[in-house]
């Protein structure tokens, strides 16, 4: 049943990343003005708790003995290129995040934040957004197995006659 349900919240943190960095990088690309400043943070939080929810049950899938194992995901060559997917939104973060914290600072003050900087932001939006559906595409590539390189006890199994005792790389979830 935990299985069940961090895998379910895993999911739900893609919906709403997805929408969050989508409706971020829409409303950076719009004109701005301090008006449209609140849409924007209201997005980055969405964004921002989608990444501790993805990143925090994640984790726990791959690495608390929820799922397949940690010798399972680390064989494997999709879960690499989620993982470097990952690694690219979180650097491309720095730069937004810190600006969009200023921002929030600036309002809190009653100030207008300095919105030069929203047309950089609303691209770099847009590749975080273009990069989070390539790690769609690798998720859905590790659930099956692909890019899975077998470790010395898997191919020693797989060669054996007894090869129903082998796990299969891509099985049930």
């Amino acid at each position: 049943m935990l299985r069940w349900i961090v895998a379910t919240l895993h999911l739900i943190a893609l919906g709403i990343g997805l929408g969050a960095i989508f409706m971020r990088a829409r409303s950076l690309r719009s004109p701005m003005d301090g008006s449209r400043v609140g849409g924007v943070l209201h997005a980055d939080t969405l964004w921002g708790l989608a990444a501790v929810l993805w990143i925090s049950t994640g984790l726990w899938r791959a690495f608390g003995g929820l799922e397949k194992g940690s010798d399972y995901y680390l064989q494997s060559g999709a879960f690499r290129i989620k993982m470097t997917l990952l690694a690219l939104i979180l650097v491309l973060e720095v730069w937004p995040m810190i600006t969009l914290i200023r921002w929030r600072i600036a309002r809190g003050r009653g100030d207008t934040p300095d919105l030069g900087a929203a047309p950089a932001l609303a691209r770099i939006s847009g590749v975080q957004l273009i990069l989070v559906i390539a790690m769609v595409f690798a998720a859905t590539a590790m659930a099956r197995g692909l890019g899975y390189q077998l470790g010395a006890a898997d191919r020693a199994a797989a060669s054996s006659p007894a090869r129903s005792a082998a796990p299969e790389p891509g099985g049930s979830q």
